[in-house]
């Protein structure tokens, strides 16, 4: 049977095969140490390896077991053939175990052999490169398989072409969809390069297999080499000579021969092959990746056909070029020539520019980092990575970087390096590879042990956690280890769990806020009160859960917190602020006036004064500070208002300044009698005075009246509120007094036309002394019928007066006041006149007539006082 049919047969079976893959290892010892699934792969000489999922039993770590059935060499070739083909296969293990690098398959069990199969165990393996270009090397297919074969291409480049024989080959039904990145194509290479240049450099062999169906992919999707079925020893001495090989012969089975297809020209012609024979290898390689998975030369195991098509290789190298990278192409080229001395070495194809990313740098070196010591994987995980992390794709973070990462999880040496790229994973997954990818793991991590810096990193990224986590896990997982947390002996753990706690508030239910966070959160700042970060991270977290507190708790227990607060710090100041004024704010916690004077007030007032603010915290502060003094005005003043209009006696409980005001004393009338003032021309001081008050000044109001318009106008209103002050002090011009009797009946009065015009004693050098008439009025009666009342009035001659020395002195400003007969008569107090006779009389209003400048007379009772004329000078 053709290689192609038997692995169309295996394809179509592969459900089948699932089923029974145990029985197929049945009796090879391999079954004792791993735990065997279905095929997933093929690769080898012809595809003879069946690649099967399994497991290791001893630490259920996941590999794959290569199986290969004896019973297939015999059907395919003659029985006598079979021991060449079997010693063939077991010596290829042999030499892979021998050969130990990142990028050449690595044996996790030796091949074991039974009676009917051989087998081995390796790292895990997604697939072959010939299984994912679907190209297989017969030429030949049931004609049942071919109608069932899909016409999908490799993922690269245009839809495949039709075989040789009009056949359309088909891949895996795991890798029907599989395609290739271009950082998959270019890393990839790299990695054969790679392991080439080991092998030549270092194992000082040459493959002479480089072939689709020795490359393997691993689930990490790394590319290794293996096939190692036709290594052919060098001459150490002599790396570039030629060593005799030999050639592709049909007299020899296929399986027991490398694959022609990609075999080298020179090996073919001269049977001779070299290092550069791998590179023409290599190049075939890439030639068919960018040709849609066919080979150039597709010979059909034919050296006829083989020759005649390497005539043309140099034109079908030179059409396939546009497809590749420009930075590949000449490196290429060089490769895929039939000239061996043209061909680049895998020393210096790996400095191509094409090879040259910092991408590609990051993941060669996490194939290696298992062989770096501790500080240089640190380093790496923590910077390397996390900065080439953007440009690697998606695909090659789940497939490549993430399995790495997962291995490292149980070495707690680097746990807090590797702990922030997987923390970047945490933030990129979708809740479905969170859920299928990542949890199990995370549990791990949760549950074990773990440095100071790998909890700070786990609980500062918590919150990141928890949103792609299943709710359940988050209260059987999560939140014991965030508890614990507060436990610890260490304050950078403490500081973290704190912030945790404010970053994750929403997921912590209210009984565990207020029995367990919150006191747990008090302890931390209690212990920590004079650091900085410390207070900062306590109350922010008490900003974020406080609304899910009682209201008695926030005033029991946060307050008291608060007040406790001794670091100048301006964000600890505003976030202090911040509190309060939400606790003022929201009316549900109820924060009382009281509370307010008391408690906040005297502790946030002295900030203001703090020079570490700036102008916008100085605002906030004060705002907040004048809304609660409002609110403390406005409780406060309705408080006392409702408390006087429930008083039983307000005239009794009345104000003092209210009991004793002029306007509510009940003070009978008075009048002086024949007294009238005439108006006199003012002086230019005067009418300047005048208009600069206004009419509105005290000067205005007082001395010219109130306003025209005021019934008034025309009183005199004579202030007492200065005094002892003199007319003379003032800078108006005094008045002229004339006192003229009312009648020739007038007792005292003098015939004639009257007393002569007198000037105060202020203009003169007379002495000044103090007057002691007294005209204020009475305070209750009649004024007595006396002499003695009226003093002055009641001389006998009105010479007395002119001889008196003391000056009747006129209150005319609001800067003085005087002891004078006008200031007495304007006074608003009210003083009792005792009569010798014990009568009263009451006393006539003094009035000032300005409209006509005449004297009105009265008789008061029997006595009458003479008429008073008082005209004002110029």
């Amino acid at each position: 049977m053709p290689a192609g049919t038997m692995f169309a047969k295996f394809k179509s079976t592969n459900v089948a095969a699932a089923t029974t893959s145990q029985s197929v290892a049945d009796g090879n010892p391999i079954t004792q140490y791993f735990e065997i699934g279905k095929p997933v792969a093929c690769a080898g000489p012809e595809l003879a390896w069946r690649i099967h999922d399994a497991y290791r039993k001893s630490d259920n770590k996941e590999c794959s077991v290569f199986i290969f059935e004896k019973k297939v060499a015999e059907k395919l070739h003659k029985p006598r053939r079979k021991e060449t083909i079997t010693e063939l296969l077991k010596s290829s293990v042999k030499t892979l175990e021998r050969f130990r690098h990142p990028r050449i398959l690595q044996i996790y069990h030796t091949v074991e052999e039974s009676a009917d199969t051989l087998a081995f165990a390796s790292e895990p393996i997604f697939a072959s490169l010939s299984n994912v270009l679907a190209f297989h090397e017969s030429k030949t297919y049931d004609n049942a398989n071919v109608a069932a074969a899909g016409g999908a291409g490799a993922g690269v480049g245009p839809a495949q072409t039709q075989g040789p024989a009009g056949v359309q080959p088909q891949r895996p039904a795991h890798a029907k969809e599989y395609s290739f990145l271009d950082m998959e194509l270019k890393y990839g290479f790299l990695q054969l390069t790679e392991a080439l240049a080991y092998l030549h450099y270092s194992g000082h062999v040459i493959h002479r297999n480089v072939c689709p169906s020795s490359v393997l992919i691993t689930k990490r999707g790394i590319w290794k080499l293996a096939g190692m079925e036709y290594v052919e020893r060098m001459n150490e001495t002599d790396l570039n000579s030629s060593i005799p090989c030999p050639p592709w012969s049909n007299r020899v089975s296929k399986m027991a021969q490398p694959n022609l297809d990609f075999m080298a020209p020179e090996t073919q012609s001269t049977s001779k092959c070299s290092l550069l024979s791998d590179m023409f290898s290599l190049g075939m390689v890439i030639c068919a990746v960018f040709n849609n998975g066919r080979p150039l030369i597709q010979a059909g195991n034919s050296t006829s056909n083989y020759a005649k098509q390497m005539e043309t290789l140099d034109d079908m190298v030179h059409k396939l070029m546009p497809r590749l990278p420009i930075a590949l192409q000449e490196a290429t080229s060089r490769m895929a020539s039939r000239d061996a001395t043209a061909r680049p070495t895998a020393q210096l194809l790996q400095l191509i520019k094409y090879f040259i990313d910092p991408a590609i740098n990051a993941l060669k070196f996490l194939d290696v980092v298992n062989m770096k010591d501790t500080q240089q994987k640190s380093q790496f995980y923590k910077t390397t990575l996390i900065e080439a992390m953007p440009v690697i794709p998606r695909k090659l973070w789940w497939q490549t970087i993430w399995p790495m990462l997962k291995s490292e999880i149980n070495n707690n040496e680097v746990l807090a390096a590797v702990l922030q790229p997987v923390m970047l994973f945490v933030q990129e997954a979708t809740h479905f590879e969170y859920d299928a990818l990542m949890s199990a793991t995370m549990k791990i991590v949760y549950n074990t042990p773990k440095s100071i810096q790998a909890s700070v990193t786990i609980l500062e990224n918590l919150h990141l956690i928890i949103e792609k986590t299943k709710p359940e896990d988050v209260t059987t997982d999560i939140m014991p280890m965030l508890f614990c947390s507060f436990d610890g002996s260490t304050i950078q753990v403490q500081s973290a769990a704190v912030v945790a706690v404010a970053n994750v508030f929403d997921s912590i239910d209210e009984l565990s806020i207020r029995r367990m966070v919150l006191p747990k959160v008090k302890l931390v700042f209690e212990k920590n009160i004079t650091d900085p970060k410390i207070v900062q991270n306590v109350l922010m977290c008490i900003e974020r859960v406080m609304d899910r507190m009682e209201r008695a708790q926030v005033m029991e227990e946060v307050l008291p917190l608060l007040a406790n607060i001794r670091i100048p710090d301006p964000d600890i100041i505003m976030r202090t602020v911040r509190i309060y004024h939400k606790l003022f704010v929201d009316k549900s916690y109820g924060l009382s006036v009281e509370t307010m004077a008391t408690n906040v007030l005297p502790l946030l007032i002295p900030h203001t004064v703090n020079p570490a603010l700036n102008f916008e915290h100085y605002c906030y502060l004060l705002e907040v500070l004048q809304q609660m003094l409002e609110a403390i005005d406005r409780q406060q003043r309705n408080k006392l208002k409702l408390d006087n209009l429930s008083m039983a006696s307000p005239e009794r409980h009345r104000t003092l300044r209210h009991q004793f005001s002029t306007d509510n004393m009940n003070a009978p009338p008075f009048n002086i009698p024949n007294l009238r003032i005439d108006q006199r021309k003012t002086s230019s001081a005067e009418d300047m005075a005048r208009k600069n008050s206004g009419g509105s000044g005290m000067l205005g109001g007082w001395w010219f009246g109130c306003s025209p318009s005021s019934p008034d106008s025309n009183f005199l209103r004579v202030g007492n509120v200065f005094p002892n002050r003199r007319l003379s002090d003032n800078t108006l011009m005094t008045p002229k007094i004339r006192i003229a009797p009312s009648c020739a009946s007038s007792p005292g009065g003098t015939p004639g036309s009257g007393l002569p015009t007198r000037r105060h004693s202020s203009i003169g050098p007379q002495e000044r002394r103090g007057s002691a008439i007294n005209l204020s009025p009475p305070t209750g009666g009649s004024m007595p019928n006396t002499s003695s009342s009226v003093p002055f009035l009641l001389s006998s001659s009105m010479q007395s007066i002119r001889s008196r020395r003391q000056s009747t002195v006129l209150s005319s400003g609001p800067l003085g006041s005087g002891s004078g007969i006008l200031q007495q008569l304007g006074s608003g107090m009210v003083r009792q006149l005792t009569s010798v006779s014990g009568t009263v009389s009451p006393v006539p209003l003094l009035r000032v007539n300005g409209a006509r400048n005449s004297i009105s007379h009265s008789h008061t009772n029997v006595r009458k006082c003479p008429s008073l004329n008082i005209t004002f000078s110029q």
